[in-house]
């Protein structure tokens, strides 16, 4: 029989993959003789058999079970149902990868209407007994039976109003067992069917909720946000219960061995007196400062920062601790690396170098890419905040960063203004697991309770999502839509300005920069250029533009669309003279009024980079796009140009096309106006001859040619272009380097590169067009379908946001073969948008590409993301 069930005794941290990140952290602290709570895991292979075997929880599972049980029974020397010595369990789940909130939990279970009255005769405490009883109930409602939580929720809320209770752990055993009463009622009423008394009943039951909550909305949400696999499944951790609830000298709580938001090395937490681990986490009471541990319990907190550091030390990173203390006693729930914001990141992953806890190359590879972006979130003009209105300023600053939008007080009310594209900002009393859908696409979130380790500041942090958790001056009513502040009220679609960084709240919308680069990330920057073997380029044209890679440290221009220079409205006209006249000398007119124009933009290009490599892409999209398409603009046009409307709507009826993507385009359109390619050599030849003969400066421009397909096209171009350009070498007794490409977009260049390689000087993919020509998508409609198949399984991603592989992919591998095979050692770049996605760059890095060029503000990303291939590639 295959083994599906490991006590913590039997594994370790190395396991993850089997035992989830839970169980293998679990059995870990275990091996290290801390004091975890006994207890064993059902693997996640178990629940993958589940989910894809018709859900048949089979009797092989069912006695592996009960065997592993049977032992803890022995182990402990408690037991389901004793008198003497009672046995109550958590259930949770634990995936590879760390979801937080996003699957479900019951704490404790073997609890029925016998077993509770036991309870309260063994600890002498009826008021403890019957509020773990409520819970249970309350829990095992929702994730087993699907009860939706409200209606125990706002039971308990309408019982505390009307007895003048505050909080939950006020109750009188009385109270509680009224309580527990019309729990029993809610199951019968909403699911027809009583609460399962037999312990075992309950414990598989919630074993198979736990199994299929691996597939519920928020988990499938949270694993595309943060591109984890569908197929690894969730173990299911069965742990003894200890209990935070049981009085005064109890509590629970979540601590991180360091600030999660500052990257400050100090014990960062919160806790809760009397209470379960759930209630920290959902954030139902606002919590202490783990610091007020030390004022209380002073041995307890002494013992837990021992533990953390050893923890810290184990693991080599931050560490996120779930701990209980019963009576005085301390146990760990949990351990795991902590998630944390994009700046803590990063000052964490340089100080453990610094601390001998990880190396350079483990500091790399410890952090997200994507979180780059984060780390140069906007922040609030200083200015502006001086005349802002203020809301509040009492909120815990739970995520940094600033962001402004509308209010909104449900998730799917978020979700449907987010896809209409307004910007939009969740605000909330708490926000649950449920939440995840409105959580992903707000600029930021907002709760009135809940803490910094609560269910809102955690997820943000993780989405690198700005927030303000616990601002109790709020009275948010989300049924009305209302939420009241100390001078006013808001409604839903009213503006907000939200300040993650100080935990303050605004009227209306505040002016945003971008935050400054910080010491951190330069040295993670540094790193990363040590170990990456790919070069970094920018896609750039605009001086601004070229500026901000510069900052960045790219290594040059991969691509300049020449297309972006034509467009301001004096070198417009002259566009639409040469495209609408008939007559080669007034064409031949107009581009020589464009060559001085086009002079002066790669001047500006190549004085800015200062002699890094730059490739310039000629002229690529259909002339349609030049000329106008409304009535009104064709007359106006027509007007300017001194021609007739008729003339000219003639001449736009020409140049129309069905399918102008594959049309009259790219190095088709030179084949047949070649004076429009030779005009935008001479003006990058000429203005590389300018600028070395005013101030000295080498330039070696790198001129590609798009959408090429055929070799004769290349060929033929390639003639044109280098005759003309040496003969203005030659006139002007001038020595200037140059080298001549094309861009790979075409599956037939991919499939005859070794063709293509003989006459080309180098290669630069286009992968926005490859994509969109071998799937046949048209990239600027596909969004109205991408999503769809990609939620259906169709795709695994968006292939325009992260290569496939598979098909596009594999036509890089071959031309890649195929162009090595003619010419070893030509330059070989990627110049689309997937030049810098982490995961593509990997691909790249794989096939020995020379760069990939991306946006300038992708730069650090593709740095980071080079390095990590680099390191990964070195390991294997």
């Amino acid at each position: 029989m295959t083994k599906r069930v490991y006590s913590f005794k039997e594994g370790n941290a190395e396991m993850k993959g089997l035992l989830g990140g839970k169980g293998a952290n679990l059995a870990e602290m275990t091996r290290l003789g801390l004091p975890v709570p006994n207890g064993f895991t059902i693997s996640t292979e178990a629940c993958m058999d589940y989910l894809n075997n018709g859900r048949q929880f089979t009797d092989e599972l069912k006695e592996e079970i009960e065997a592993y049980l049977k032992q803890l029974e022995e182990e402990s020397g408690k037991a389901f149902n004793s008198k003497e010595n009672m046995m109550l369990l958590s259930v949770r789940s634990g995936s590879k990868f760390s979801m937080p909130g996003m699957m479900d939990t019951v704490l404790n279970l073997g609890l029925n209407d016998e077993n509770v009255k036991h309870l309260a005769e063994i600890t002498e405490d009826e008021t403890f007994a019957y509020d773990c009883y409520r819970r249970l109930l309350q829990m095992f409602g929702d994730v087993v039976y699907g009860i939706d939580t409200s209606h125990f929720e706002n039971f308990l809320e309408f019982y505390k109003r009307k007895h003048r209770v505050q909080l939950d752990s006020d109750l009188t055993a009385e109270q509680l067992k009224e309580i527990v009463h019309e729990y029993k009622r809610i199951y019968l009423e909403i699911k027809k069917q009583e609460f399962p008394q037999d312990p075992k009943e309950q414990l598989f039951a919630a074993v198979i909720a736990v199994f299929s909550s691996w597939n519920n909305e928020r988990a499938k949400v949270y694993r595309k946000l943060h591109n984890i696999a569908d197929d690894l499944g969730t173990a299911v951790n069965i742990q003894l219960m200890v209990f935070g609830n049981s009085g005064n000298q109890s509590g629970t709580g979540v601590a991180f061995t360091r600030n999660p938001s500052t990257g400050e090395n100090k014990l960062f937490g919160e806790y809760l007196i009397n209470a379960q681990g759930e209630d920290v986490v959902a954030g139902i009471r606002t919590p202490s400062p783990i610091s007020e541990l030390k004022e209380s319990m002073p041995e307890i907190y002494q013992e837990f920062l021992e533990m953390g550091e050893l923890l810290e030390k184990h693991y080599g990173d931050m560490q996120d601790i779930e701990f209980t203390i019963e009576n005085q006693k301390l146990y760990l729930l949990q351990t795991r690396n902590g998630k944390r914001t994009a700046h803590a990141a990063f000052k964490i992953a340089v100080d453990l170098v610094e601390e001998g806890l990880k190396t350079k190359e483990g500091a790399i590879l410890s952090l997200d890419p994507q979180s780059v972006n984060q780390l140069l979130h906007p922040v609030f003009v200083e200015e502006a905040l001086k005349t802002a209105d203020k809301i509040s300023s009492v909120g815990l600053p739970a995520s940094p960063g600033s962001a402004t939008g509308k209010i909104c007080f449900d998730a799917g009310t978020a979700k449907e203004w987010s896809d209409r594209g307004e910007k939009v900002i969740l605000v909330r009393q708490e926000t649950s697991p449920e939440d995840i859908g409105g959580m992903v696409v707000s600029e930021a979130i907002v709760t009135s309770r809940g803490g910094m380790t609560s269910h809102a500041a955690v997820v943000a942090r993780g989405m690198g999502t700005c927030c303000v958790a616990g601002c109790s001056e709020l009275e948010i009513d989300e049924f009305l839509k209302i939420v009241k502040y100390p001078n006013g009220e808001l409604h839903e679609g009213d503006v907000i300005s939200v300040d993650g960084t100080n935990g303050d709240l605004y009227v209306g919308e505040v002016e945003l920069t971008l935050s400054e680069k910080n010491e951190d990330f330069e040295t993670i920057m540094a790193w990363s250029k040590e170990f990456s073997r790919l070069a970094i380029r920018m896609n750039a044209e605009t001086k601004s533009d070229i500026k901000t890679g510069i900052a960045f440290d790219a290594s040059g221009i991969g691509l300049v669309r020449t297309e972006h220079m034509f467009f301001a409205p004096e070198r417009l006209i002259e566009m639409r003279r040469f495209i609408i006249s008939q007559k080669s000398e007034e064409r031949t007119k107009a581009l020589e009024t464009i060559l001085a124009y086009q002079i002066d933009d790669f001047k500006e290009i190549f004085s800015t980079i200062e002699g890094k490599s730059t490739v310039i892409r000629l002229l690529d999209p259909p002339l349609h796009e030049f000329v106008p398409s409304k009535q009104q603009d064709v007359e106006r046009v027509a007007t300017e140009m001194g021609i007739s409307y008729e003339f000219l709507n003639g001449r736009i009826n020409e140049l129309h096309e069905i399918n102008p993507m594959l049309g009259h385009r790219g190095c088709r359109l030179a084949v047949t106006y070649p004076e429009l390619y030779i005009m935008q050599a001479e003006a990058i030849i000429r203005s590389a001859i300018a600028l070395k003969n005013e101030n000295g400066l080498d330039v070696a421009p790198e001129i590609m040619i798009p959408l090429v397909g055929m070799d004769g096209e290349l060929r033929l171009l390639k003639e044109k272009i280098e005759a003309h350009i040496e003969q203005i070498i030659a006139t002007e007794k001038a020595t200037v380097s140059y080298t001549v490409g094309t861009m790979i977009e075409l599956p037939r260049a991919c499939l005859i590169a070794d063709d293509l390689a003989k006459e080309a000087d180098f290669f630069s993919f286009g992968t926005n067009d490859l994509t969109q020509m071998t799937f046949g998508f048209s990239r600027d409609d596909a969004a109205k379908y991408i999503n769809q198949y990609v939620a259906d399984g169709i795709l695994p991603v968006d292939p325009f946001q992260t290569l496939d592989v598979s098909g596009v992919g594999e036509l890089i591998r071959i031309a890649v073969e195929k162009t090595r095979q003619t010419k070893p050692n030509m330059k070989i770049g990627v110049c689309g948008e997937l030049g810098g996605d982490p995961l593509s760059i990997e691909f790249f890095d794989q096939l020995g590409l020379d760069y990939v060029s991306c946006s300038p503000y992708r730069v650090p990303v593709a740095y980071l993301a080079a390095a990590q291939s680099a390191i990964r590639l070195k390991n294997k």
